[in-house]
């Protein structure tokens, strides 16, 4: 017997929550939309409500009397509900939800992507919603700031500075992310999410098993093919392939370019 979830809705567009509903009706039955609001204000009517108590909420970031984020500080803490936010695509939106591990939709919204997202929450679980805000609204309002990623192990989801992870190890469809003073967390994510997603940070990927921040090499190797030696002492290998390129960063290095 499947199990119902409790759903609301935050958008000011009324054709969007009808698609939205009749998207849900077809694709995804057991969500139950419980309420709407249409606005930052309703919004918080609605969730001060003791009655309506959602196991997830679907809510679009700009709404006609203010951005979502003033209607989260509002509600209080700890939020007994997950998110997907359903929005025009941004792109430094899209950024901010993988670094919070925030589920998104992008409008016009596919019915696929609609399913997958659904399918990530687990009603009953908090999921630390709290945190993963509050990184997404960082994120979302200073795309340029150098702070904190979410990282989604199979255990937990984890919060640490971007700047104190020294490398990355692929395994599988998994990634080791290995952190200052030894901390090691294994992530639900392939490496190339990550590269994709660091490389603004001074990341680099030298072989297809290793991503590395390039603030903690500590010494280049030239000889038997080339590795390098990390602040963690760990020797990582520079792929044949990849060394030329390589090459041309550690010299724009050595010039004192920008990374």
């Amino acid at each position: 017997m499947s199990t119902t979830i409790k759903a609301v809705i935050v958008e000011d567009e009324v054709n969007g929550v009808i698609n939205l509903k009749n998207l849900l009706s077809r694709y995804r039955p057991d969500v139950e939309i419980i309420a709407t609001a249409d606005s930052v204000a309703t919004g918080i009517e609605m969730f001060n409500n003791p009655d309506i108590k959602p196991d997830l909420a679907f809510l679009d970031i700009n709404l006609g009397d203010g951005l979502v984020f003033q209607m989260l500080n509002k509600i209080p803490k700890p939020k007994n509900f997950d998110v997907i936010f359903v929005t025009a695509y941004e792109r430094f939106a899209v950024r901010a939800f993988q670094y919070s591990a925030i589920g998104y939709i992008i409008k016009p919204i596919d019915p696929d992507l609609l399913v997958d997202a659904i399918s990530r929450i687990i009603p009953g679980e908090k999921g630390q919603i709290d945190q993963r805000l509050e990184v997404f609204k960082n994120h979302y309002n200073n795309p340029n700031t150098f702070e904190k990623i979410s990282i989604s192990a199979t255990d937990n989801i984890y919060f640490r500075n971007i700047r104190d992870i020294i490398r990355c190890e692929a395994e599988d469809n998994y990634t080791h992310i290995y952190l200052k003073g030894g901390e090691k967390i294994t992530a639900s994510k392939t490496i190339k999410f990550y590269q994709d997603m660091l490389a603004n940070y001074n990341f680099y990927r030298v072989h297809k098993s290793h991503l590395i921040n390039l603030n903690y090499m500590r010494e280049f190797v030239k000889g038997d093919g080339g590795y390098l030696v990390m602040d963690d002492k760990k020797q990582i290998e520079v792929s044949r392939r990849r060394r030329p390129a390589f090459m041309v960063r550690i010299n724009n290095l050595q010039n004192g370019m920008m990374l």
